[in-house]
């Protein structure tokens, strides 16, 4: 099956260097601006006060066709369904995220319009009918193919980079929104008190200073 949990989601962001402030294809620079952009309730209604006014317009623009935001909610909710412990993908505004990344960078746009096609083409060889109209176990049948670099046939490879990419998308989209940081346990910046060096370290120096 194709679904991942969460910590499966989070290790292969890791492994990918990926991060919440740190998303697909970004300079330091840019990665903070889209960190910003994280921060936030990723939908398109949300009031994104917090942005500057060029990641602003850009939230109001739209890339997909709607057959094409459809399946991306589906595919990002079978990455990171819901659970006992949170929101699925699609609460999270993921599908907004990634249609904002889309905009954003688009040098990231042939390979995910031309993953979307490839799959519904796959579906209708084996299905007759569009990944999103498939049933489920029919969906999960596809994305086994491409899930699993290490086991996928050569002639799925086009397929798997796809799904690779796709798939860290969709972890940056939600570990950087409200939901994700949440799951995670993420607190930001919070308030500390500094007492000092520890006292074996100044002893092994041999110096000393009052706070």
């Amino acid at each position: 099956m194709a679904k991942i949990s969460r910590r499966d989601s989070l290790k292969a962001l890791a492994v990918s260097g990926l991060g919440a402030g740190v998303l697909v294809g970004c300079d330091d620079k840019k990665a903070e601006e889209n960190a910003q952009v994280g921060g936030h309730d990723h939908s398109h209604a949300a009031q994104n006060t917090g942005l500057n006014e060029r990641d602003q317009k850009l939230m109001q623009q739209k890339f997909f066709t709607e057959h094409e935001r459809k399946t991306v909610k589906v595919l990002a909710d079978i990455i990171i369904p819901k659970d006992e412990r949170s929101g699925s993908a699609s609460e999270a505004g993921v599908p907004e995220f990634i249609e904002f990344m889309m905009i954003d960078q688009p040098q990231q746009q042939l390979t995910v319009r031309g993953g979307l096609k490839w799959l519904d083409i796959q579906c209708h060889k084996r299905f007759q009918k569009n990944f999103i109209d498939c049933a489920e176990n029919q969906q999960f049948e596809m994305l086994d193919e491409i899930a699993y670099p290490e086991v996928a046939k050569p002639e799925m490879s086009q397929g798997v980079a796809f799904f690779t990419h796709f798939r860290g998308l969709v972890a940056s989209g939600f570990w950087s929104s409200k939901i994700g940081m949440k799951d995670i346990g993420f607190m930001g910046n919070v308030a500390n008190v500094w007492t000092g060096a520890p006292k074996e370290f100044l002893d092994k120096l041999g110096v000393s200073y009052e706070l």
